[in-house]
């Protein structure tokens, strides 16, 4: 399934569905075809929305968690965006952490899935290294349980993006940002229901990242996925949107208030 890529002035996104807005946000090497199965589960109940984050087309200066953050802050001021589920995975999360922090109001809940911002693994001391895909193909394949979830057409996408020495320098700088980012007891600040859904193989934000969330988020409740990675959303799509229908499900206002 593909969706039109929409634009308002310098701000490209997907927006699909009515309803209460669901915003996702991918992570370093994201891309739409990551949350194809929650765009098409959930536009039938909420309006999904997916901003096409800049990872690399900010100025080195602002090429940063900080700096993204501000990116996410503009685009809902722009779309006049209310009430919004915020969903991160990775880096993606961590961004999400940032905006809830720096601006609760329009956040009505927190969806968290292999997200940075208190631990990760990068991709190793050596990455990225240009031009050997089986290099490249061997990385990519960690972020999941399943080595044959790194298809050519994404090992083809990292490749892509880790032979151009302008946006290597940019992932170092996004990756360095992230790890000094660290959020720690901030997060005990968050008051808006958390669902964080972890993979119990995930080796770049490994289990006791979750549980560690869970106990510095007030309002948090932790669900693990068997035989499943870095991108649960990805991997294991049903059991993904079947936890998190759960969790929007017991948010929504009784009809009465509507």
């Amino acid at each position: 399934m593909t969706y039109e890529i929409k634009q308002d002035g310098k701000f490209k996104y997907i927006e699909e569905g009515q309803g209460e807005p669901l915003m996702l946000l991918h992570g370093l090497f994201g891309a739409l075809s990551n949350f194809q199965y929650l765009i098409e589960h959930f536009r039938h109940t909420n309006k999904v929305v997916v901003p096409l984050l800049p990872l690399l087309e900010l100025d080195l200066l602002h090429t940063s968690v900080g700096g993204l953050q501000k990116y996410v802050n503009r685009f809902i001021e722009q779309r006049k965006y209310d009430r919004i589920h915020l969903m991160g995975n990775s880096l993606g999360g961590h961004v999400g952490l940032v905006h809830i922090l720096k601006h609760p109001e329009k956040i009505k809940s927190l969806i968290l899935t292999g997200s940075s911002g208190l631990f990760e693994n990068g991709m190793g001391d050596t990455y990225p290294k240009r031009g050997d895909k089986e290099y490249i193909r061997n990385k990519t394949a960690l972020t999941f349980y399943d080595p044959a979830m790194a298809t050519d057409e994404l090992v083809n996408e990292v490749f892509e993006i880790t032979n151009n020495r302008m946006k290597v320098i940019k992932i170092i700088a996004l990756a360095k940002s992230a790890i000094r980012n660290n959020l720690g007891e901030e997060l005990t600040n968050i008051k808006q229901p958390t669902c964080l859904i972890w993979g119990n193989n995930d080796t770049i934000t490994p289990p006791f990242v979750g549980k560690e969330f869970q106990k510095l988020i007030p309002n948090s409740e932790l669900h693990f996925i068997d035989k499943c990675g870095h991108a649960p959303m990805m991997e294991v799509p049903e059991e993904f949107n079947r936890i998190l229908g759960g969790f929007l499900a017991k948010l929504k206002s009784p009809a009465a208030t509507v």
